[in-house]
């Protein structure tokens, strides 16, 4: 894939974790700069979610770790365990804000 399509790719998948944390109502701020999605918590612990366009990444930092997520058969999969990247992002949320929160893409 191109680096455009690659960055219109990340664009969307950002645009869609910003949107799916919106929806949960969950006491979660997200802000974002250019490539980078901030979600700051409750207990003003962050998790960051950004676009790695070298390497056609979507990466996540949260306390728990660093994440790397590859666009495999249109999914965003950890490159280490295979989870996909909202449900790995639900996990990491819910278990760092001690508050269970499901994100979800919209359809």
């Amino acid at each position: 894939m191109t680096e455009t399509e690659f960055n219109d790719l990340a664009e969307s998948i950002l645009d869609a974790v910003e949107a799916a944390i919106e929806a949960t109502g969950a006491d979660i701020e997200a802000t974002r700069a250019g490539n980078v999605l901030t979600l700051e918590l409750a207990d003003r612990s962050k998790v960051v979610v950004n676009s790695q366009s070298p390497m056609q990444q979507i990466w996540v930092a949260a306390k728990s770790g660093g994440f790397h997520f590859a666009l495999h058969d249109g999914q965003w999969r950890d490159t280490r365990d295979g989870s996909e990247l909202f449900a790995a992002l639900s996990r990491v949320v819910s278990a760092q804000g001690d508050e269970l929160v499901v994100l979800r893409a919209s359809q």
